[in-house]
């Protein structure tokens, strides 16, 4: 008879909170071992820039004791920022002047950095978890796609959005916004469209009116990562053929007949294929019960909007602190648990909150100056 085999920690998830907690344990000594459904690390694109910030990310990055490493990767002027309203007209400008507290990072060499520091054979890839079930005692049996399983003593669910463990704790599912995102690509912007990457600068650009706007970064690359976000219907993504890249460009910009033609240009511009997205969200303050042997990070705990930047943050955060409670009680899980989620239920909550605001202020009926507003509170 064949037996499944047996993790003491299993981490679900190999996104930068399920590699930060695996990193955490490792520096304290502690072996995890982490399950994708990604084939390997290079499967797929890791997506834009992230801005890492200063009490939440970066602290995780200490405590992983890869912070120096990290700073070493960020992208020069990256925190600059431009907010102009639909008629291109600048409102707000900002030079990265190096002082900030959220340097960019591309996605994809955050998440080598996270993977270079773990043992060889931490992350097991190709590994799709379909489910998960409680066996008592605080251990669970856990499914892949492949058709075998394995048992854990403690089952971490980093996996997003959609995560196959959250059902151990919570009913809870993502809902739609009301926002969603069509991404695109000017790539190597300097060259091939100048004048965009102009307009676009070093850093983070907003262009914003009500109801709907332009968001976009600088790669490390020197590409344009570009967001079109859209108050719409949850529907509305669903009437668009994206196999077609030329009609889609123009099934948005049917929203944006009023905005200055530059602007339009960076959709029309665009190259390779557009992808769509929506914007979900976990209730704001969602918590569960204490379940025996079972806990959540990132996403899967508390999905929220993007506008606060904090979901890589948080998520990372969240991996730091639950090894470290676990380095701190390691004959006590339960007692690292429940401390642990006493500390990410409120954080996360009014995270979800600022999110929630924030969305609500980029896309106001006076935008873009409810943005220009909040930066000058902050300046």
């Amino acid at each position: 008879m064949t037996t499944s085999p047996h993790h003491p920690i299993a981490v679900v998830g190999a996104g930068p909170g399920g590699l930060t907690l695996a990193r955490v344990l490792h520096v304290h000594g502690i072996e995890a071992a982490v399950f994708d459904l990604d084939a390997s690390p290079g499967a797929r694109t890791q997506g834009g820039m992230l801005d890492i910030h200063d009490d939440s990310g970066q602290e995780a990055l200490r405590a992983a004791g890869l912070h120096e490493r990290f700073l070493e990767l960020v992208l020069p002027g990256g925190q600059a920022t431009r907010v102009l309203g639909k008629d291109a007209v600048v409102h707000l400008e900002e030079d990265d002047d190096g002082t900030g507290g959220r340097p960019e990072i591309d996605r994809g060499d955050l998440r080598a950095l996270l993977l270079g520091s773990l043992p060889e054979g931490t992350v097991r890839w190709g590994a799709k978890v379909t489910g998960a079930r409680p066996l008592g005692g605080g251990r669970h049996g856990v499914d892949l796609a492949d058709g075998t399983s394995f048992t854990t003593d403690l089952l971490v669910g980093a996996d997003g959005a959609w995560s196959r463990i959250r059902p151990l704790v919570s009913s809870a599912r993502p809902v739609y916004t009301g926002v969603s995102f069509v991404e695109a690509d000017l790539l190597e912007a300097d060259v091939r469209h100048p004048v965009l990457a102009g307009l676009v600068g070093d850093g983070f650009f907003f262009a914003l009116a009500a109801g709907q706007g332009f968001l976009a970064h600088r790669e490390t690359d020197g590409s344009v990562h570009l967001y079109v976000a859209l108050e719409a219907p949850e529907e509305w993504l669903d009437g668009i053929d994206f196999t077609d890249t030329q009609t889609a460009k123009e099934r948005i910009l049917e929203h944006f007949t009023d905005w200055d033609k530059t602007l339009r240009a960076l959709v029309a511009d665009a190259d390779e294929a557009l992808v769509p997205r929506r914007i979900h969200a976990l209730p704001a303050g969602h918590r569960w019960d204490r379940v025996p042997g079972v806990t959540l990070l990132g996403d899967a705990a508390h999905l929220m909007s993007p506008f606060a930047g904090e979901g890589a943050n948080l998520a990372m955060l969240d991996g730091a602190e639950l090894g470290r409670f676990l380095a701190a009680r390691p004959y006590d899980v339960e007692a690292a648990l429940t401390a642990y989620e006493e500390r990410l239920f409120p954080r996360a909550g009014a995270a979800a909150e600022d999110s929630a605001r924030s969305a609500a202020l980029l896309f106001r009926e006076d935008a873009p100056h409810g943005l220009v507003e909040m930066f000058a509170a902050h300046g």
